[in-house]
């Protein structure tokens, strides 16, 4: 998915968004092309957001939920032509996962005058860090300083055509490198040859997910399950899983389209809907836009008026986690590993958070930053806790295994500083 699980050592990567730059491959996200006078009318009935004074070249952070008002998927919007949008997000076939099964499942079931390709056709090249701009402007023979925040536009570089999309996933100033994918090692070997005097990193899959863990950046298989495998999702289940017969329920098992490796930590719960999340538990509400009808407006509606659980920093405490590392080494039943940075890939794990013995959240992402020698995670919590200082407690270890209570405090969210944008002409 990244390619190596490190290049220069994952300490060394993760220092790369705060002293200089890396680059990231994330050319494995689908591309879900929407040609047609009807693209915007069909993004816009799935999509929370606005669709106000869109504008070409504009790329937005876009949410679908189902009808309860929890994610299915997310990704970046972005405006091509005044007919044609594309998302990215999610897996690339040949196993579709559940945000593109979603948008291909709402496209069939109405008539719109468009049609929806799946080109996977371009590299997607994360460039960010505080010498990302100087990098970029090297490679591209040109001033980028014009770009605003979640714009794209045209750029050549060693003489390929491509474009860059200004973003900033690790809280910095970043810029998506995107073209044609026949071009992609020349382009990143290109950039990796002049950022060398800009201290480049290549980013590893170990500490690849550090930044949004940083930067607070939830994400879909680390901090919750898509909200498609309840009942109340029956029919885009048989239409994504069509082997089922048409007499099945939904069936885990049986689930074609996940990318989990594994669901474990302390948090159990009985009903699956329990590990959705609505983009209001995530700090996303600002995104929510009631001036058009969307999947799912009734239910956030409702969540707006009142929100109960919101997305905060947990910093845990040191000396907590050190005892949970000295148990591998003592003649006792040790606790459960703690892996370090992260784990590898896209695991899902929910642990409970506690007040005493009261619920009060649930901790995902759980990961070491090395640049602030701390370990964190999110957590969705009741809102009543959510002030930073407010003390808590992690329970660590899976069901039937020993438990280690590790104290935390909530921290200010997102943990470090968000520089994503900046006035780039103040660089």
């Amino acid at each position: 998915m990244w390619g190596k699980d490190e290049y220069t050592g994952w300490q060394d990567e993760q220092m790369s968004w705060k002293k200089s730059c890396y680059i990231g491959d994330w050319s494995w996200l689908a591309e879900v092309r929407v040609k047609g006078p009807d693209a915007e009318k069909f993004f816009s009935g799935l999509c929370v957001n606005t669709f106000s004074n869109y504008e070409v070249g504009k790329c937005k952070h876009v949410i679908f939920c189902n009808n309860y008002g929890k994610i299915v998927g997310e990704g970046i919007l972005i405006k091509r032509a005044s007919d044609i949008l594309e998302w990215q997000g999610g897996m690339q076939a040949p196993v579709d996962g559940p945000p593109v099964a979603w948008l291909k499942y709402y496209f069939q079931k109405e008539k719109y005058d468009a049609e929806m390709t799946f080109p996977n056709e371009l590299f997607k090249f994360q460039v960010s860090g505080p010498k990302s701009l100087k990098l970029l402007e090297k490679v591209c023979n040109t001033d980028l300083r014009d770009i605003p925040f979640m714009r794209i536009r045209n750029a050549a570089i060693d003489g390929i055509d491509a474009q860059l999309m200004r973003q900033g996933m690790a809280g910095e100033i970043g810029f998506e490198v995107q073209g044609n994918k026949e071009h992609s090692s020349r382009i990143h070997d290109f950039i990796m040859q002049n950022g060398q005097e800009f201290g480049i990193r290549v980013l590893g899959s170990r500490t690849a997910m550090i930044n949004h863990l940083e930067a607070a950046f939830p994400t879909i298989g680390c901090d919750y399950l898509p909200a498609v495998y309840s009942e109340g999702e029956q029919d885009f289940f048989k239409f994504a899983n069509p082997q089922l017969d048409g007499n099945d329920i939904i069936d885990s098992d049986k689930i074609s389209f996940s990318f989990l490796s594994k669901v474990g930590g302390s948090f159990e719960a009985d009903d699956i809907s329990a590990w959705y999340r609505s983009p209001f538990e995530l700090n996303w509400g600002k995104r929510v836009k009631f001036d058009h009808d969307f999947i799912g407006r009734k239910s956030l509606e409702d969540e707006a008026g009142n929100p109960r659980r919101v997305l905060v920093t947990l910093e845990w405490n040191s000396e907590d986690v050190l005892d949970v590392y000295a148990s591998y080494y003592r003649d006792e039943t040790p606790y459960d590993f703690m892996d370090v940075p992260q784990r590898t890939g896209f695991c899902y794990s929910l642990d409970n958070v506690l007040v005493g013995d009261k619920h009060v959240g649930v901790s995902s992402s759980r990961g070491y930053s090395y640049y602030f020698r701390k370990t964190l995670s999110h957590c969705v919590i009741d809102i009543e806790y959510n002030r930073p200082g407010t003390e808590v407690l992690v329970e660590w270890g899976e069901p039937g295994h020993r438990k280690k209570m590790i104290r935390a405090i909530v921290a200010p969210t997102p943990y470090k500083q968000d520089n994503r944008r900046v006035d780039l002409k103040s660089v």
